[in-house]
């Protein structure tokens, strides 16, 4: 979002929206959808810790509404109408996916501190879109031509959308992979065995108060990894 904020008005223009007013009005809209995302996205994620799940998803989604801000298709000309929806729409997306992961890093690092896993976090993230910017900007000045022999489907795509989609695709390879157990979600649990966690209730399965003894592998390893603690 950082990146596509700063190159709105270069993207805008590109998709045929050239009034100063209707750009600012796009750019604030971005803005409201990203914290929309947040609110709505965040929260069903606070109550369902599927940082996973929903993370990829937002990956996929980001991944394919960054198509229509940098590609034309000759034949269909500049379609003003679906790239601002597509801009609101990965605002939607692609918004959530800091906050969310910053959460999935305090709840997988428990009982490290919470503000200096999130400050590393926010540090990390900044840093990486700032070097990423004038790579992005060199991307930008690219324009690489799709089917160009083919009439009906010939298009061209800016390199800085297919840089986006790169890292996009590549997040998404590598988040597949993780599998950590939730230890601060785990070490919720009360006495009673009632977890925030609507799976640990099903997998903390008790035959008295406290009594957990059915659990699955990664809950087992999460509650003695926080024994050793």
């Amino acid at each position: 979002t950082n990146i596509v904020g700063a190159f709105i008005d270069e993207v805008l223009e590109r998709g045929g929206i050239h009034a100063q007013t209707s750009i600012d009005l796009a750019g604030a809209g971005f803005e409201f959808a990203i914290l929309l995302g947040g609110i709505i996205i965040g929260g069903y994620v606070d109550k369902t810790k599927k940082y996973k799940s929903v993370t990829l998803a937002c990956l996929a989604t980001t991944f394919f509404l960054l198509l229509p801000l940098g590609l034309t298709d000759h034949a269909l000309g500049q379609e003003p109408i679906l790239l601002v929806a597509s801009l609101l729409g990965m605002g939607i997306a692609a918004g959530p996916i800091q906050p969310i992961n910053a959460e999935l890093a305090v709840d997988v690092s428990y009982p490290s501190d919470e503000t200096a896993v999130e400050s590393i976090q926010q540090i990390g993230g900044n840093l990486f879109s700032a070097l990423l910017v004038p790579i992005a900007e060199i991307a930008a000045r690219q324009d690489y031509q799709l089917l160009p022999k083919i009439k009906p489907l010939a298009s061209d795509i800016r390199g800085d959308v297919i840089l986006l989609m790169s890292i996009a695709i590549a997040t998404m390879v590598y988040f597949n992979e993780f599998d950590s157990p939730l230890r601060r979600t785990t070490a919720d649990c009360g006495d009673d065995g009632s977890c925030e966690l609507p799976e640990l209730n099903a997998e903390l399965a008790t035959n008295g108060v406290g009594d957990t003894t059915i659990m699955s592998p990664e809950v087992e390893e999460a509650l003695k990894d926080l024994d050793r603690l």
